[in-house]
């Protein structure tokens, strides 16, 4: 008796806890670490970048400084200019921003250092080797000793409360399966580049992703460069949620970023991702993000034109948009940011897809839809003039490599080699 008491006591507290009411708005918490009201988590990520921005303008502006590492950008100010950066990489933990700030990966662990950049036994691998740091179950903070390109035999499956940092030096991911964070938490991925990623059909079968984010919380992909994979650079579902996807440089791809499984995957309906920061660059074709279900705050990033939509989703995602500029093709019949699959005009009006101080370039122009008292609580919020965004997302991407401008004008990072306090000049030697 007292067992079955128990049994329908936790049921009602399991239902509680799945509905939350705040504002007369009611939020299904599907998911556990989803946050039950995400307005507020737009409103803490505008708040920080608006602190960075403000300090670089003073900076810049009053005091004439222009030697500061100070970017506007919350993430890399936070990091950059720690001036015990060099003795404490680990620092980088707490300079997350929107739902995945929590993201804390190997922060408080051993440090492993990748010497060796075979990967030629997936089941039992080198003491040394990428694969042999990602599979131990003991956080880690991974760093490599020196430039190498990883050719994967199988998918990477990596293990919770790791950090993958590969500040200091260049490091490429390319081969079969690629990155695969599968049912963990507390993964952050940084300063990698990771291209050419096939189709594995061995034991750990994939579908040749660059990042393969499934059932999995707290993560964050920061200052990556993807490019060239067989299916998605990124691909976020099955109940994946508390995600920032940020910094990174996205080029050379057709379906660039999948939020959300399927339509029928109702649990991504707890699915939170942020996308900041991030440069859109070059020969991309859609899903910049294509989006299902979840809430996707999609803020401060720069779309350099795109072949057939930049932003879309199905099954009722709410998608805001604050302070991004889209750079249409020239093609007449291209200027639309947004697209909405598998759904009439009738059902996705009711949609809250919200643009809010987007800057649209080049005949651009974004389709709104929804509305509410959510809808205008989020779209009232200080979005931080997008007149910044060269500034924001000037170091999109690996540090110390080329690319282009939304303007088609090419630039070069010189930050490489992490030193903890101002970047360095140097330019990267092959």
């Amino acid at each position: 008796m007292f067992l079955k008491a128990s049994i329908i006591l936790s049921y009602v507290l399991l239902l509680s806890w799945f509905s939350t009411v705040s504002e007369g708005v009611q939020f299904n918490l599907t998911l556990p670490h989803q946050h039950p009201d995400p307005d507020v988590a737009v409103q803490e990520l505008q708040r920080r970048v608006n602190v960075s921005v403000s300090k670089r303008q003073l900076l810049w502006n009053v005091e004439k400084d222009q030697s500061s590492c100070l970017t506007g950008n919350p993430i890399d100010d936070c990091w950059r200019c720690d001036s015990n950066g060099q003795s404490n990489r680990q620092s980088l933990a707490d300079c997350g921003i929107g739902f995945g700030h929590d993201s804390f990966g190997g922060k408080g662990g051993q440090y492993y250092e990748v010497t060796d950049s075979s990967d030629s036994d997936e089941d039992n691998p080198k003491p040394g080797t990428l694969r042999y740091g990602v599979m131990q179950t003991e956080p880690l903070w991974i760093t490599f000793a020196s430039n190498m390109q990883i050719k994967l035999k199988e998918k990477l499956i990596i293990k919770s409360f790791k950090t993958i940092d590969g500040r200091g030096a260049n490091v490429e991911i390319v081969g079969k399966g690629c990155l695969a964070v599968e049912f963990v938490s507390n993964i952050v991925i940084h300063n990698i580049h990771i291209h050419h990623c096939v189709p594995s059909t061995g034991s750990q079968k994939s579908d040749g992703d660059g990042i393969s984010i499934i059932g999995s919380n707290h993560i964050w992909v920061d200052h990556c460069s993807l490019s060239y994979c067989r299916d998605g650079l990124i691909d976020v579902t099955e109940g994946s949620t508390a995600v920032t996807i940020s910094n990174n440089y996205f080029t050379n791809h057709d379906k660039v970023m999948l939020l959300g499984h399927s339509d029928k995957f109702e649990a991504d309906s707890g699915m939170q991702v942020t996308v900041a920061f991030n440069h859109f660059g070059q020969n991309l074709v859609e899903r910049m993000p294509r989006c299902r279900h979840g809430y996707f705050h999609v803020v401060n990033n720069d779309y350099t034109q795109w072949k057939e939509y930049a932003v879309g989703g199905s099954a009722n995602p709410t998608i805001n948009s604050q302070g991004n500029r889209y750079y249409a093709p020239d093609n007449s019949n291209l200027k639309q940011v947004t697209a909405r699959m598998d759904a009439d005009e009738k059902e996705w009006s009711r949609w809250n897809w919200r643009s809010d101080q987007d800057i649209l370039v080049n005949g651009a122009f974004f389709v709104q839809s929804g509305g509410g008292k959510q809808y205008a609580k989020a779209s009232s919020m200080d979005v931080k003039s997008p007149e910044l965004i060269d500034s924001l997302t000037a170091n999109a991407g690996v540090f110390g490599e080329n690319r282009y401008n939304y303007s088609g004008l090419l630039h070069t990072l010189n930050l490489v080699n992490f030193n903890g306090g101002e970047p360095s000049l140097e330019k990267f030697q092959a």
